[in-house]
């Protein structure tokens, strides 16, 4: 089966890491507001206001976000995403094609081996293996592609909704806010409830902000899916997600 290009949650370290930045510098913002971090972690439009309530913020309550759901799920993620989708599907059409040539080739070497002779044997065994060697590093070097731009879009995407996070935090008496992206022992959260996870809150918040429409009405967003292995092999079984929440509205 050929590889698919997905949003994989291994892809959204750097995601991760970026939240947490944010976060230190917009707390930061009266102590080091100069610096490079801080200057990486905000946008010229972030509301000065959310760094000075985080560095002035005394609320006791602790809280979770998944941070890679409130990013897809924005109308800014989904709109980003199903375009970078698009962009990608005559890459993913080519490498069907590739897919299918080898399937081919191997039934073909499969049904005729008996009655081929060595030399032809040997030579349409030689033509699969350069096509397949040719079609996984095609395959590797556009799922990096893919990967690549799809953390450009949720570092840009999360840049501008981290001072939105610590400007909720603080006028809501969050403390501390937990990412629940990862299921433990990958994340720091082991069990959590709906009544703490402010994820749904931020999109709506975020929604407004960006000013970004809804996606159309009985549109729905494509759902990840585990790439594929090498043509002729079994798909990878599907990756665990954490449990669902819906969050009340606060």
């Amino acid at each position: 089966m050929i590889k698919k290009f997905v949003i994989k949650k291994s892809a959204c370290v750097t995601v991760a890491v970026v939240f947490g930045l944010s976060l230190f510098a917009l707390a930061q913002a009266d102590a080091a507001a100069g610096s490079p971090a801080a200057a990486a972690a905000t946008t010229p439009n972030a509301p000065s206001a959310a760094a000075a309530a985080a560095a002035k913020a005394t609320g006791t309550k602790v809280g979770t976000i998944n941070i890679e759901q409130a990013i897809f799920a924005s109308n800014e993620g989904r709109r980003d995403f199903d375009v970078l989708a698009k962009k990608f599907e005559p890459k993913q059409n080519e490498l069907k094609g590739s897919a299918d040539e080898i399937d081919g080739l191997k039934k073909q070497l499969n049904a005729q081996q008996d009655k081929l002779n060595e030399e032809s044997r040997d030579k349409l065994v030689k033509q699969i293996e350069a096509k397949q060697k040719s079609f996984d590093r095609s395959t590797q070097d556009a799922q990096e592609d893919f990967q690549n731009q799809q953390g450009e879009i949720g570092n840009k995407i999360l840049t501008k909704m981290a001072p939105l996070i610590v400007k909720y935090a603080s006028e809501n008496g969050y403390g501390m806010i937990l990412d629940t992206s990862q299921q433990w022992p990958r994340g720091p959260v082991i069990w959590y409830g709906p009544a703490v996870d402010i994820t749904q809150p931020i999109v709506e918040a975020f929604n407004v902000q960006s000013g970004v429409p809804a996606p159309a009405a009985g549109s729905t967003p494509a759902k990840p899916v585990r790439p594929g292995t090498s043509p002729g092999s079994k798909p990878a079984a599907p990756a665990t997600k954490p449990p669902a929440t819906t969050p009340p509205k606060q």
